[in-house]
């Protein structure tokens, strides 16, 4: 699950803000989006606003994004709010 990777790449990439989740909160969602360009814009968003992320990129498929983790916070909570959860249909309004 290529989710568990983005996880694992964020506590190597922000280690403080991973120990803060841990011992405040270790709660976790997985969403989903449809697609990498779908990634791509909540990755785009996340970078203006300043929330900060880690990607993981596939090398099997030419380095697609697969999976971002997103720093437990309000405004990533409100950045993927319009994102299901894992296993959930995707609305297609």
């Amino acid at each position: 699950m290529q989710s568990a990777h983005a996880a694992i790449d964020f506590q190597h990439d922000f280690p403080v803000e991973a120990k803060e989740w841990q011992t405040t909160s270790n709660y976790l969602a997985v969403l989903t989006v449809e697609d990498e360009e779908q990634l791509i814009k909540l990755i785009t968003k996340a970078i203006l606003l300043g929330i900060k992320h880690t990607v993981f990129r596939e090398p099997d498929i030419d380095n697609q994004i697969t999976a971002v983790a997103f720093e437990p916070s309000e405004q990533a909570k409100k950045l993927t709010s319009s994102c299901p959860l894992l296993g959930k249909e995707l609305s297609h309004a």
